[in-house]
């Protein structure tokens, strides 16, 4: 299966051409010391496009001064790579929206793994990273490691 990366010259490769990233269970500005908030404050500061797609706060409009989607579904355009803050037991309810927008690569995030799932987008034709942190491999690529 070419499309689960799981060596450092893949996730290179991946990271080089991701421009655009939808955060799935992205935290908001009042939760700013949990990784599904300062993770995604790094990417834009690192200057990507950041979506964010919360699971909860439903009166959140905005985070990180950007429109809030509900669904990957309703985000316009088309997104490159979403980061995954769910656990893992809970991706299997977000599956048929992943597969639906179809990003180029989805990201489980330190701690997250879900093979069925991997296995599921990548048949699809979606580049599937697993338990890593997309924050410290952006860094790691950026500092030529």
């Amino acid at each position: 299966m070419e499309n689960l990366i799981e060596d450092d010259a893949g996730i290179r490769q991946l990271l080089s051409r991701t421009k655009r990233v939808a955060v799935l269970g992205i935290k908001t500005e009042q939760q700013a010391g949990q990784a599904a908030f300062y993770v995604a404050e790094y990417l834009v500061s690192a200057g990507l496009e950041v979506v964010p797609v919360p699971v909860y706060f439903p009166e959140v409009k905005e985070i990180l001064g950007r429109p809030v989607y509900r669904r990957l579904t309703d985000v316009p355009g088309e997104i490159d790579l979403v980061d995954v803050f769910r656990k893992p037991s809970d991706i299997d309810a977000h599956l048929p929206d992943l597969l639906a927008k179809k990003p180029k690569a989805v990201w489980f995030q330190s701690g997250i793994r879900n093979d069925a799932a991997a296995e599921a987008l990548a048949k699809a034709g979606i580049q599937v990273v697993q338990d890593r942190c997309l924050m410290v491999e952006y860094r790691k690529q950026k500092r030529g490691d």
